[in-house]
């Protein structure tokens, strides 16, 4: 008989599906779906690593401010680009997102270059140590290695020190066993076993510092090791992060429950899922985007005159203007419009403008001259409007 087993009966190692309500199963399979649709679209190289830089800087920060990190979204991409100088009195801030960013690369180098990609006692202490290294940190608290005291977060206190060694072993031993589906079913119990993975580690609290940073780092790696795309795979600790009350709300209660986590997990899936629809907004917009342009080229195919060449950079480029554009400042929308209108008047202006309306290709509105490049939406399937 170990101690936790009289003092934390409810760290079981056992997740009852039986119990699990229709709305669970279908944020799973959704949750799945989502992520392969994310996998299979192919994007613009920009896109792709816009998408991939916000993300992960939102991924990187939603795991730090959930501790207090103070920085803003804008400045962890600049810091990711290498562009953000901070105070002395601020420099352990950035520290804290360089430690979780050299950990989400060290993870990710370990997924794609077909390292071993269970989860070890090993791995978890060295996330922890890149979690905490070169913070400050209070005396008793040493990264990477097993804490020797008791601790107490909000009103749960964790597992006795003695025992954690021996938890996280076993933690390790089921994750790896209790999950695994082949097929169809393995990024659905991927994303399963990452949330599960995250209830453990709070349970158990098996470090002095840094555990919650060092859990979320735990479900990252499973979700990349099942296959789930990285710009997804960080959904999970932004949408803990936005609703932080409801985070530890939700932890609170599956700590006092006496082991029922399912709640906990429904919650978690809904985030993950509203992040998921999010990146999906974004992928049609430039999928949308690419179609448009290409919808213009085949609107003047074999119209190769100096005048239609003209009027195709023309609605190409005023196509990426967020707001309608002023007629008298449309030279100005970019340097190659400019450089195309360099010598040419109002006039001419005037009646490329009108010319592309008859084509349907932009309008005049009040602010100004605007591509329409909505009218691609009346090609897509039809389906009845919602109520």
């Amino acid at each position: 008989m170990r101690t936790y087993q009289e003092t934390h009966p409810w760290i079981t190692f056992q997740v009852d599906l039986r119990e699990a309500s229709y709305k669970l199963w279908m944020l799973i399979g959704e949750a799945q779906s989502k992520c392969d649709h994310v996998a299979g679209v192919p994007l613009l190289p920009s896109v792709a690593e816009s998408l991939h830089q916000v993300f992960l800087a939102k991924g990187v920060l939603a795991t730090t401010a959930i501790e207090g990190n103070t920085l803003t979204e804008e400045e962890v991409l600049r810091r990711l680009e290498g562009k953000l100088d901070l105070p002395p009195s601020k420099q352990y801030l950035g520290q804290e997102i360089d430690n979780i960013v050299e950990a989400c690369n060290l993870i990710a180098n370990q997924i794609f270059t077909d390292e071993s990609i269970e989860l070890r006692v090993d791995d978890i202490k060295e996330y922890n140590r890149l979690v905490l290294k070169n913070l400050p940190l209070n005396e008793d608290v040493v990264p990477g290695e097993f804490r020797k005291h008791s601790v107490l977060v909000g009103r749960y206190r964790g597992a006795p020190a003695e025992d954690c060694e021996y938890l996280l072993q076993k933690f390790c031993e089921w994750l790896n066993n209790e999950f695994d589906r082949p097929g169809a079913e393995k990024v659905a119990f991927g994303i399963l076993k990452a949330i599960v993975a995250h209830i453990y580690i709070a349970r158990i609290h098996p470090f002095g510092d840094g555990n919650g940073r060092t859990a979320r780092l735990i479900e990252f790696k499973i979700l990349l090791s099942v296959g789930v795309p990285t710009t997804a795979a960080h959904l999970l600790s932004n949408h803990y992060n936005l609703t932080r009350s409801e985070y530890y709300r939700q932890l609170d209660q599956a700590h006092r429950s006496g082991g029922y986590i399912l709640q906990f997990i429904e919650y978690a899936l809904q985030g993950f899922i509203d992040g998921l629809k999010e990146q999906i907004k974004t992928i049609k917009q430039q999928q949308l985007q690419v179609h448009w342009i290409n919808y213009i080229h085949d609107r003047f195919r074999d119209e190769d005159s100096l005048a239609n060449i003209r009027r195709r950079r023309l609605v190409i480029d005023l196509s990426e203007q967020v707001k309608p554009v002023p007629t008298s400042k449309l030279r100005h929308i970019s340097p190659r419009i400019a450089e195309t209108y360099a010598g040419k008047t109002d006039k001419t202006m005037i009646r490329d403008i009108n010319h592309l309306i008859a084509m349907g290709l932009v309008e005049r509105t009040r602010g100004g001259v605007r591509a329409k490049p909505e009218i691609m939406l009346a090609f897509l399937p039809r389906i009845r409007p919602s109520d």
